[in-house]
């Protein structure tokens, strides 16, 4: 089985939170990650997936523009997500910069794949993901490996 990690990072915060969400995935026996820039992701990626954890900066409150434009130019495959593993992840310059709102605009396209959504669970923040300030600390890499060891542990419990 496998785990998508999408995101879109242009200074390397978010690309080194999805490396932690990648460590947690590969954590549960039987899971696999597959970590993808939205530069290199390709619909097969996206349809061979059985979860997706989709992370990106915060762009004025919403997700950038690159990650959007995957989930928009993937709408055709909608059909083939319905009732996979979905989550969210963000990464913000300020404190107040939107991290929750940003996670937000993921989680409703997600949605709208028809996807079953998680939050991180409570043993991290038990909110709707992973987030953090700047580079990712060792906490924040911590909550990122916990979210995806729930999204692998949620993906294999579906496929029994």
């Amino acid at each position: 089985m496998q785990v998508l990690i999408l995101y879109y990072s242009k200074g390397g915060n978010t690309r080194k939170l999805a490396e932690a969400i990648a460590e947690g995935v590969s954590a549960v026996e039987g899971v696999t990650p597959l970590l993808r820039h939205t530069r290199d992701v390709t619909k097969g990626d996206f349809v061979a997936s059985e979860g997706v954890i989709v992370g990106s900066p915060v762009y004025f409150g919403v997700m950038a523009a690159e990650v959007k434009k995957v989930l928009d130019d993937f709408v055709s495959v909608r059909k083939k997500m319905e009732n996979k593993v979905g989550a969210a992840f963000t990464t913000a310059g300020d404190p107040t910069g939107g991290k929750e709102t940003t996670m937000m605009s993921i989680i409703q396209a997600l949605l709208i794949y028809g996807m079953i959504i998680v939050g991180d669970p409570m043993s991290a923040t038990g909110h709707y993901g992973t987030a953090c300030v700047g580079a990712p600390d060792a906490g924040a890499c911590e909550n990122g490996r916990k979210l995806g060891a729930r999204v692998a542990e949620l993906v294999k419990k579906l496929a029994a």
